[in-house]
């Protein structure tokens, strides 16, 4: 089965129905509910749902959009060599470089995002979930 690491942009296109990119996320997210894919996530992608999700959505609402998105995702922890690993990094944005470097120790060859010029410097496959979902 294949496994993909999801970005929190991507996450948040299903959860908020960001359009026009919340049908990909839909149609991805869909076939980790029916079993044909494996998604990963990091704790941090969490924490940030949370906190804009709260913009929008009252804090119960949101805490029950997330534990049933909880049931569609593998979390991965944020560790402290993944910590290290983000702070001594190239990338500019410090949540992207956890967020890769988290793929990066789940030995995840994949990283799905819309943030494609934020992982210019990736050693793993970096794609759009449209991207994927052509192939």
């Amino acid at each position: 089965m294949s496994k993909f690491f999801i970005d929190t942009d991507v996450c948040l296109d299903l959860l908020a129905n960001r359009m026009p990119y919340s049908n990909a996320a839909q149609l991805l997210f869909s076939q980790a509910d029916k079993g044909t894919i494996q998604l990963h996530v990091s704790a941090l992608t969490f924490a940030n749902l949370d906190y804009i999700l709260k913009s929008t959505y009252k804090i119960r609402d949101v805490r029950i959009i997330l534990s049933k998105f909880k049931t569609l995702v593998k979390v991965l922890p944020v560790t402290g060599k993944v910590i290290e690993l983000a702070l001594t990094s190239d990338f500019v944005d410090f949540e992207d470089s956890i967020q890769y470097y988290t793929c990066i120790q789940a030995r995840i060859s994949t990283l799905l995002t819309r943030n494609l010029k934020d992982f210019k410097k990736a050693k793993i496959n970096i794609m759009t979930p449209d991207m994927y979902l052509k192939t």
